[in-house]
């Protein structure tokens, strides 16, 4: 957000933190990112961009407890993942029955944050998006399990907010900037050229 304030450093920007579909009227919110796909709602919808999620785990934790081979040999690890929604732990890898592989974690979170956090600290294995993971991943805090294969998935991150006759000038500009952050993280830290 650093980039965002000193671009507009008139704007006051409250961030909250809510692993929940919050209300937005209700918590005098303007704009939410919502990862994932959208339930159909009456809010207004920007796609922000796309987030490849991968399996992951910290150097420590592969040292102490091995670096799983094949798939089936997860069933041997302490796996990390979401109390809701479901979908969250269904994995870019395929099960023994052919299907995209759906986990039962060990540990369980709403927050991909903590779940993050508990990664890091050599608790489990992770599946997680690259916006979230992409510095821990350059810095080597967390490498990328069963690469071979993963499948490329991507989540959708959209900013969603309600739609007036005028969206105020404050909204449009977050919402910009956050495409082009999400796009230069996609892009390897660089923004794509325009018509990319």
């Amino acid at each position: 957000m650093q980039g965002y304030r000193e671009r507009y450093p008139q704007v006051e920007l409250e961030l909250n933190s809510n692993e929940g579909i919050i209300d937005l009227l209700e918590r005098r919110t303007d704009v939410a990112i919502r990862i994932g796909r959208l339930k159909d709602s009456t809010l207004h919808s920007r796609l922000v961009g796309n987030s490849r999620v991968r399996v992951l785990a910290s150097p420590q934790y592969l040292a102490a407890r091995g670096r799983p081979a094949r798939v089936a040999d997860l069933g041997k690890h302490t796996l990390l993942g979401f109390t809701q929604p479901e979908a969250l732990n269904v994995w870019p890898l395929t099960g023994a029955d052919g299907e995209p592989l759906r986990i039962e974690p060990d540990v369980w979170s709403s927050s991909g944050e903590t779940l993050r956090q508990l990664a890091l600290a050599g608790v489990g294995i992770v599946c997680l998006s690259d916006f979230m993971t992409a510095q821990d991943r350059a810095h080597g805090s967390l490498v990328q399990v069963l690469p071979r294969q993963t499948q490329d998935a991507r989540q959708p991150i959209h900013a969603v907010y309600y739609r007036n006759t005028a969206i105020s000038a404050r909204i449009v500009s977050f919402v910009d900037y956050l495409v082009e952050a999400v796009r230069a993280t996609e892009f390897g830290g660089r923004a794509p050229r325009r018509g990319a």
